[in-house]
């Protein structure tokens, strides 16, 4: 893909994300082990946080130091299923602790191949039940308390809401999810392996959904790929943000009008010129910083 269809703030930044081939076994430990170092810095003034066991889960937890609004927020981090750690989201969750006066459990769940599904899915159900029995003890309503995430966290929290709902129970007050990995059918459409998406691409979409669940593109099990459910009616509102350049545009802004479609009340935010990801890894720009503010007053509403 030609550098000039990324926006003009973002080309600088997206020239220095590498493309890394997460297939090779030493490749993910390398950058696993760099990740666990990463610093603590980005967590924002005003928040204090706590790496917790959450009924056999790890997760950090946020907390605001003042104007709590009895609100809460579960987030799933990203990494193509197959990397990733809580405190790579630092900055965007303890934001969203300070400016919504949200608890923010942010879940540190098991990765592919090493332990495919149900594992990582698994863990989050886990960590929305810990956020349900601990609600009182945290100071949160247990019916505010949103699903969300990035990425491959997107999508797992859109499976999530599906299991959720089918099971009964306490239900999420909403769904945030931002560039959601959300179909394994995209990773079987080789055709898109000559576009060479930035930052994540389908040769390394493929290798996510093939850690995961062994077979990309194949019948898929309840809960496994969001996108593979039929009926989407009975889920709680949702917000959905993507790039026009990001590789899962197609199937996000499918399973956006999908939740129209049945009733659900979708609001779908698109970015033009962004590629996969960039309110992570261009953070501080302009572009970045208003669309994950829109993402965040949108969640304001959707669980006052």
């Amino acid at each position: 893909m030609e550098l000039t269809r990324v926006n003009p703030e973002l080309r600088k930044a997206v020239k220095r994300v590498p493309s890394l081939p997460l297939s090779r076994t030493w490749v993910r430990r390398l950058l696993r082990a760099a990740q666990r170092r990463l610093s603590r810095d980005a967590v924002v003034d005003g928040v204090r946080f706590q790496d917790v066991d959450a009924g056999g889960t790890p997760a950090r937890v946020y907390r605001p130091q003042s104007g709590a609004s009895g609100a809460g927020l579960l987030w799933i981090h990203g990494g193509g299923l197959v990397m990733g750690i809580p405190a790579q989201d630092d900055r965007l969750c303890s934001t969203i602790a300070r400016e919504l006066g949200m608890v923010v459990v942010s879940v540190d769940y098991r990765l592919a191949p090493e332990d495919p599904f149900p594992a990582a899915i698994d863990d989050c159900a886990t960590a929305w039940d810990f956020f349900q029995r601990s609600a009182e003890d945290l100071g949160v309503d247990p019916a505010r308390i949103a699903i969300g995430g990035q990425s491959a966290g997107g999508g797992l929290a859109a499976s999530l809401v599906h299991r959720i709902h089918d099971e009964g129970g306490p239900q999420p007050r909403a769904q945030l999810l931002f560039c959601p990995m959300l179909d394994d059918r995209t990773a079987a459409r080789t055709e898109l392996d000559d576009i060479r998406h930035h930052v994540w691409n389908n040769r390394s979409n493929r290798f996510g959904w093939r850690a995961y669940l062994g077979h990309p593109g194949q019948a898929a099990k309840p809960y496994s790929v969001a996108a593979r459910r039929e009926d989407l009616s009975g889920l709680p509102p949702a917000w959905v943000g993507v790039g026009d350049i990001d590789l899962f545009y197609d199937e996000d802004t499918d399973y956006a009008r999908r939740l129209r479609e049945a009733g659900v009340d979708c609001e779908l935010d698109v970015v033009s010129g962004a590629p996969h990801g960039f309110e992570s890894w261009a953070a501080r720009t302009t572009l970045a910083e208003d669309f994950v503010a829109r993402g965040r007053e949108w969640l304001r509403r959707a669980t006052a």
